[in-house]
This record gives structure tokens, sequence and C-alpha cells, in this order.
């Protein structure tokens, strides 16, 4: 008797090509998942899945995308221009990537059939809080164009759940780092210019008085969050979920690890304190972080060749 062929599941990995959605499309691969990615430019030699499909093209435009998302599962939606600065001298363009490229992702996900977008959405919605942790349901405070962008990005997804039954979640994540971080691109976090500060001989340059913390996240529990967020039976009418470590440390604390001269430069327009409560990962996905900040960063070191 001949044996059923196994259907595989396809998956599209949006942003797929940057740093946290290539380690997405590395474990979506460790699935058998057959899995398509929609990103804007070749992703990295170093960042390249040779088994996975890559697709240049814009979620700006709808036409394009609609035929790479028909027939997929999931939707893991990471494309966006990420950068606070920059969304503040480009408003105009980072909406048309963060909120209507999100829109045309969720129209050609209910349009073709798709089971569940899991939304990379930011703590960055949070903005300015007047108590510790950050938690779901607290009024959103935004402090930049790009931290609207995402907190809209959430509103579109539970629309679409709600008006259009497609099972969307949205993952809040927070100040995400580890292995393939760029101090360049889009996507510069403190960490990233840091290492590369000191590969150079330079000294790492911290803005106001370094002590605004933050809650650092490792890239490989995000992409654990995401994967428990496509398979829980808990998730899918658009709930907002908190990925972060529940840890804040300052920037001082952060030089400390990696070590070296600081050079202070004056302060930013952000947040001063992040700390996530992740306590709704737990219950609805199953998720808790496991990699330390300082097991993080000594792997870095490593990478980058730092003693």
């Amino acid at each position: 008797m001949n044996k059923i062929k196994k259907k595989i599941i396809k998956v599209v990995v949006t942003g797929g090509a940057g740093f946290i959605g290539s380690h997405v499309v590395d474990a979506c691969m460790t699935k058998g998942w057959s899995v398509h990615v929609i990103d804007v430019k070749k992703p990295d030699k170093n960042h390249i899945n040779k088994k996975a499909n890559y697709h240049i093209a814009d979620i700006r435009n709808l036409k394009t995308i609609k035929p790479i998302i028909k027939g997929a599962k999931y939707v893991f939606h990471l494309a966006a221009l990420p950068r606070v600065q920059y969304s503040i001298e480009h408003p105009e363009e980072t909406t048309e990537v963060n909120v209507l490229g999100t829109m045309n992702v969720l129209i050609a996900s209910r349009e073709e059939g798709v089971k569940r977008v899991i939304y990379s959405a930011s703590s960055s919605a949070y903005g300015d809080q007047t108590r510790l942790p950050f938690i779901e349901g607290m009024l959103e405070n935004p402090k930049s164009p790009y931290g609207l962008q995402k907190f809209v990005g959430e509103l579109y997804c539970r629309a679409w759940s709600e008006v259009y039954s497609l099972e969307t979640v949205s993952l809040r994540y927070f100040n995400v780092y580890g292995p393939r971080i760029s101090p360049k691109g889009s996507y510069p976090l403190a960490i990233a210019v840091f290492l590369d500060q000191r590969k150079k001989g330079k000294p790492m340059t911290v803005t106001g008085d370094g002590k605004q913390t933050r809650d650092y996240t490792h890239v490989r529990d995000v992409v654990r969050a995401n994967l428990l967020a496509s398979k829980s039976p808990k998730v899918g009418k658009g709930e907002v979920i908190n990925i972060g470590a529940g840890r804040n440390v300052s920037m001082n604390f952060v030089v400390k690890l990696i070590g070296g001269p600081v050079k202070y430069i004056p302060p930013r327009l952000e947040p001063h304190d992040t700390l996530a409560d992740n306590s709704l990962a737990k219950k609805l996905l199953g998720w808790k972080p496991e990699v330390t900040l300082e097991d993080g960063i000594a792997e870095l070191k490593k990478l980058w060749s730092l003693k």
C-alpha cells in the first residue's frame, strides 16, 4: 500500500532578509516547512538560507505580494522600516511601509486563505509610562512616528480578526539583540553600535548619562515566541503580547559588560525606561525567556572577536 504523502506547510516571512526575519526563516526551515521570503533587498550572504525561496518584493505593492502569499498557512510579518530616528525624519515613507504595507499583508492573507498572521509589533508603542513594568492594556503613548505606526499595525491586525475572521496575533518585542545584529541599516541597536565601536578601537558613545534602562531580549527567544504564536490555540483574535526578558538594565551596565572606554554624548528623544511584564506570554504561548543578557553579550563578543 502506498503511503499517503504528507502535505508540506507553506509559510511566508516578510522581512526575512533582515536581522530578526532571517532567524525566523532558519527556525521555520527546521520545521520542514516550505518557506517563502518577501523582502525589498537580497539577504546578506551570511544570512541566506539556501533552502528558502526568496522574492524581491515590496509590501507596499499588493499585486506583487498576493501570489507569493497564496496558499500559505502562516505569515510571519516582520517587514518594516524600524529605526526611530529615520521615522522622525521620513514620516511619510515609514508610514507607507509600516502601516499601509501591513494592511496589504493583511488583505493578501485574508484573500489568499492564510490561517494566521503573526505580526512583529514593538514595545515603542508604550512610550513613556508612569509605572513599570509595561503591561498589555496600558494606554499606549508612542514617542515617535515609528512607535505610532507599529501600534496602528496592531489595531489593523485586531480589526482584520474581528471583521474578516483572519487569525492574528501581535508580539511586542523589547530591544531585540543577538547574532547577525548590525550597527548599520535600519536597525542599529545600541549593542551593535557599541560592539562596532569596540572593534574599531573607538570609545562607546552613550547618550545622556547612561542611566536610561532597556529590557534586552535575545533573538532566539523572539523566534521561539513567533513559532509558539503560530500554533497556540489560545491566540488568533488580535491579542497583543509582550515579548521581553522581564529584566531591564542601564546603558552603563551594557557597556560595562562589553568592556572598554566610554564617551557620553547629548541625550535624544526616547523613552527613559522599558521593562516587560511577560506573564501573558507565559499564559497564552507557554513562552519564557531563556537567554540571559550576560550570556548573550558574551556570545556576541566571541562572534566579534572581542576579549
